[in-house]
């Protein structure tokens, strides 16, 4: 499965959020979109999931545009978690990623071995196994974090798309959600995450997009795209890039008075 943003241009008024944007994710593997604030990340991920119209341009999923899908079409397809999210009203944690599996349940319909098996499985995946019976409201910013993850993986999506999905993690569970990832992948299923985390992202990630102010500036590899040259004027902060200990590139902050 291949989720395309085919020269996509979106406006809000005299303001453009996205310029020309041109990229895809397929199944197998992981692609990271970074950039500063206000560069266009949520937009663009609102975009490829049909919830903002392109100015000019086109998202497909496979050989449909994006716009020809049901609602329950694309969850069957996509698992989708956005940046925030507090809860409407009160749910337990089985309730909150039981959710996750309105697309295959119709309207009446009751739940079944093969949903309880999705909902145990993502529960485990996102290590909130026995949280089942807590109230959503008593849990802590990272905990609720990961139960909403848990929920986007219940609805066995074959495309996984994460606005900044280690927002209140410890440095702990951000590892583990991108080992998660990773295995996620391995196993076939495609993933577009948004992140702040660049060193998360030269880790794990097979190809980087770089968006600054609408526009996707560098695409590729983490090693053609996460350039000091580059982070730095994007970033407006100086930085430095260099090998970690297990070769992955390592982005540095630097003191401006160090440059």
């Amino acid at each position: 499965m291949k989720l395309a943003a085919e020269a996509v241009s979106v406006e809000f008024g005299a303001f453009r959020a996205l310029d020309n944007v041109s990229f895809a994710v397929a199944s197998g593997e992981l692609v990271a979109v970074v950039g500063p604030n206000g560069s266009g990340k949520t937009t663009l991920l609102r975009t490829l999931l049909g919830l903002e119209r392109s100015h000019s341009g086109r998202v497909r999923l496979d050989d449909r545009e994006i716009a020809r899908y049901s609602r329950r079409e694309l969850a069957e397809r996509i698992g989708a978690l956005p940046q925030r999210e507090e809860p409407a009203f009160p749910l337990t944690v089985r309730e909150a990623v039981m959710l996750g599996r309105w697309a295959h349940l119709g309207p009446v319909a009751p739940i079944t071995s093969a949903d309880e098996h999705a909902m145990a499985d993502a529960l485990a995946r996102c290590d909130v196994a026995g949280f089942e019976e807590r109230m959503v409201d008593t849990l802590s910013g990272g905990e609720w974090q990961r139960v909403r993850i848990a929920r986007a993986l219940a609805s066995t999506p074959q495309l996984l798309l994460l606005d900044e999905p280690t927002a209140a993690l410890d440095i702990g569970h951000e590892m583990a959600l991108f080992e998660l990832l990773r295995h996620l992948v391995a196993d076939g299923l495609g993933v577009l995450v948004i992140t702040h985390q660049l060193n998360l992202a030269a880790r794990f990630a097979d190809r980087l997009v770089l968006l600054d102010h609408g526009r996707a500036v560098a695409a590729g590899a983490p090693a053609d795209v996460l350039r000091a040259e580059t982070l730095s004027h994007v970033f407006e902060w100086p930085v430095a890039v260099q090998p970690a200990i297990d070769g992955a590139l390592q982005i540095l902050p630097l003191r401006k008075n160090d440059k």
